[in-house]
């Protein structure tokens, strides 16, 4: 425990206090946003960009936009145009079907062992006792 810093009870209550404040926080900033946007939505339009001044505070709603095809009928037009240097091909393993026929017996667990990876992600996590 040379390098490790001792942790202790106060250090963990104080976590779990800043992280039920920061749900608070968030909860408040959401239900702000809902308002600033509702009232932008009636006085302005919804999907526009507009601002609200009061007293030496300047709010401003900024949108933005990206262009999004739906799939199937962007793709069927594109094929039908003979526009298939247009449509994207991703090839990658399907994990569930892999799993599935390592459970069955229909592969071999050991001939993909060297392909599988592991993702590891840390949370923490405090309770009150």
């Amino acid at each position: 425990m040379d390098k490790a810093q001792w942790i202790s009870e106060e250090d963990i209550k104080r976590y779990d206090i800043l992280n039920k404040q920061k749900k608070e926080l968030e909860q408040e900033m959401n239900r702000l946003k809902k308002k600033f946007h509702t009232y932008l939505n009636e006085e302005i339009g919804a999907d526009k960009a507009g601002e609200i001044k009061r007293g030496n505070y300047q709010l401003k709603r900024q949108i933005r936009s990206s262009i999004l095809y739906e799939t199937e009928l962007t793709l069927k037009k594109l094929e039908d145009a003979n526009l298939h240097d247009f449509i994207l091909v991703e090839r990658k393993p399907d994990t569930e079907k892999i799993e599935a026929a390592i459970k069955l017996g229909l592969v071999e667990k050991e001939a993909f062992e060297d392909c599988k990876k592991v993702k590891a992600t840390q949370a923490i996590v405090v309770k009150e006792v």
